[in-house]
């Protein structure tokens, strides 16, 4: 049956309700970005109104629409060989180029978009769950392993800190080695790649690659288990899909640290959080969700916080239905089971008193580590905080900056954030099919509570300028409850909208959010697809033998035992390998003004500076992309006592001192 008009839909009904609101929110919220240049502020909206709109045409065209065209069976059963060549192809452009390269990112976004085509395109008689998940975790594993493959060093910043703390215990073989940082509170990450390295008797980093990143890709099929709990198995493999593909995703699993390891453990309680709200549950499936939500404590304190989103969006969720406005008796048994709601209350207790517990305990800037973000949080709400005072936005006047830029200068943040922001606008129409009421339960909407209240520290608090809570770890962990909801938003829009408009849609959906994602900063950090705007956080040999070289030359002095005048200055991200790996700790970010030079007396240039994106600080201490000669770093005054060809330390002229 299809619907003459919406009066017909019953407005006053949760869903149809919350999609009109949503469509006028979106309306209301579009002036502001001529307040504010800000990326979200000028996507979101749209995207929230594409979405509403979507969902109420999907209502009014009715749960009858005819079947989309479907793949013949022929095409079904040869694309997944397809794709393994492509698998293969991509392995042999690593090994072949050496780096992964503009022609492995653009293979890569075909292989995404065939496996995303086989899922949603391949009718019901010739779906293959399990090849497909089989066909997402190869990719997810040679698309991350070959940039582990690919890079000398690690990739990434923080990497470099945890390499040290794991080999300090490693030298001491205990964990007090580490007492004074505050991981020491949180170590099972580097207990597990110390262990790893004994027993399999390699060095760290080969540890870290067998241990933390074998699992990483591994940990996608917790997606699949998690959304094969509430929808059919094509749905849960696109959930699957969306999550592997996603851009901080893969970038937790080439740049291994904490938040890596955390993320698999939270995926984990995800499924077991979902899990005993769908099944008839015993006290084991309790014990597991206990032992994960311990093993999060122990590894994050990021994810911890994230945890605990979770875990109060599922209480809310039941409160939202033991005395709410729903009822079991509402609940449609055809979609999902009628069960009583989990009570969680002594779960959540538990985990807020045990992180406490821990943080109160956890060293950190000669405080302990709660005592330390409270303090920095109630800071940012005293300086820093206020309606769109977003943080990291240019001063300069909005005029100028786009005189001077070009037009791949405007299009890359929007390339960036297009993959998230298809799936933000599929999540949206998961979110309204759920709140209806005939489909609401507790597990879903601990799924939706959750998404939104993420959402809000990702991108509400920062809008205010509260970025106290580093809302760019939080993206991988939201990614999970937003691919269970786009998956279920697809269902909808696919078995609802009128042929032609959900091919077009599906359509949009396959061909460009593989190729987003991967194209995005965070999914190559290694070297980067935009190599002009964004810095690359990996070194090659030559880079690491020069920090290498100064630590032996300097003899690695701590950092009081270096005078003010002889700090290190060279771009960012390099000054952070030789603080961060004791190399030479007093090294910062060098000042070089626009079309000037800089006016340090120890300074290291390295050709990436005049090659690629780095970045130095103006006389105001403004952080900028600048390619810089090496005149402009290392000047003819100073005198060379350094070079590899690629890497030059300049320190000041006997003549001058």
């Amino acid at each position: 049956m299809k619907y003459k008009s919406l009066s017909e839909l019953r407005p006053l009904r949760l869903d149809t309700v919350a999609a009109i609101g949503g469509l006028l929110l979106a309306l209301a919220l579009l002036p502001l970005r001529l307040l504010s240049s800000q990326i979200y502020l000028e996507t979101v909206p749209i995207v929230l109104g594409t979405a509403c709109a979507l969902y109420i045409l999907s209502l009014y065209q009715g749960d009858t629409a005819p079947a989309i065209p479907t793949l013949p069976s022929s095409a079904a059963m040869a694309l997944p060989s397809v794709v393994f060549v492509g698998l293969s192809g991509l392995v042999m452009l690593a090994v072949v180029q050496g780096a992964r390269t503009h022609l492995f990112f653009g293979l890569a976004s075909v292989v995404g978009t065939l496996v995303l085509g086989q899922i949603v395109f391949v009718s019901d008689r010739d779906l293959n769950p399990g090849l497909l998940v089989l066909q997402i975790v190869l990719f997810a594993f040679v698309f991350r392993l070959a940039a582990l493959y690919t890079t000398p060093g690690y990739i990434g910043i923080d990497i470099w800190t945890h390499r040290e703390l794991v080999d300090a215990i490693l030298t001491e073989q205990s964990l007090s080695a580490i007492s004074d940082n505050k991981h020491y509170g949180s170590p099972f990450y580097h207990l597990l790649v110390a262990a790893s390295s004994l027993l399999y008797d390699v060095p760290i980093r080969a540890a870290l690659y067998l241990s933390v990143g074998l699992v990483m890709p591994l940990s996608v099929l917790l997606v699949y288990a998690t959304t094969n709990l509430l929808v059919s198995a094509r749905w849960a493999v696109l959930a699957t899909a969306f999550y592997a593909f996603g851009s901080h995703v893969a970038r937790w699993g080439m740049h291994l640290i904490p938040t890596s390891l955390g993320l698999v453990f939270f995926l984990g309680m995800l499924y077991a959080l979902i899990r005993v709200m769908r099944i008839e549950y015993t006290i084991r499936d309790f014990w597991v969700l206990l032992l994960l939500s311990i093993a999060v404590i122990l590894t994050h304190q990021v994810s911890t916080f994230i945890m605990l989103v979770l875990l109060l969006a599922a209480f809310l969720a039941q409160v939202v239905f033991v005395i709410g406005p729903f009822g079991l008796t509402r609940l449609d048994t055809n979609v999902f089971r009628t069960k009583k709601p989990v009570n969680l209350v002594g779960l959540v207790v538990f985990n807020f008193g045990l992180t406490i517990f821990v943080w109160s305990l956890t060293p950190y800037r000669q405080d302990s580590f709660l005592a330390t973000v409270l303090s920095y949080f109630t800071q940012t709400l005293e300086e820093s905080a206020g309606f769109l005072n977003t943080a990291g936005e240019s001063s300069a006047d909005p005029g100028e900056v786009e005189a001077v830029q070009t037009l791949l200068d405007q299009l890359v943040p929007y390339v960036d954030n297009l993959g998230f922001l298809f799936l933000l606008g599929v999540t949206f129409v998961g979110c309204l099919y759920v709140v209806h009421r005939r489909r609401a339960e507790q597990s879903v909407f601990t799924l939706l509570l959750a998404a939104a209240f993420m959402l809000v520290f990702v991108l509400g608090l920062p809008m205010f300028g509260v970025r106290t809570f580093i809302p760019t770890r939080w993206f991988a962990f939201l990614y999970a409850p937003m691919a269970v909801l786009g998956a279920i938003g697809i269902r909808t829009l696919r078995g609802s909208l009128s042929p032609g408009i959900v091919a077009s849609v599906l359509l949009l959906v396959v061909l460009v959010y593989p190729g987003a994602m991967f194209l995005a900063a965070e999914s190559s950090a290694d070297n980067p697809v935009f190599g002009d705007h964004h810095e690359r956080l990996a070194y090659d040999e030559t880079e690491l033998a020069a920090a290498e070289s100064v630590a032996a030359m300097t003899g690695s002095p701590d950092g009081e035992e270096i005078r003010p005048d002889q700090q290190l200055y060279t771009d960012h991200p390099y000054q952070t390998l030789f603080s961060r790996t004791g190399a030479y700790p007093s090294t910062t970010t060098a000042t070089v003004p626009p079309d000037g030079v800089a006016n340090h007396s120890y300074t290291v240039y390295r050709s990436a500076q005049s090659n690629d994106a780095t970045y130095v600080t103006d006389a105001d201490g403004n952080a900028r992309i600048a390619r810089l000669s090496q005149s402009q770093l290392c000047r003819p005054g100073q005198a060379t006592v350094y070079t590899n060809g690629d890497v030059t330390l300049c320190t000041p002229s006997p003549r001058t001192t």
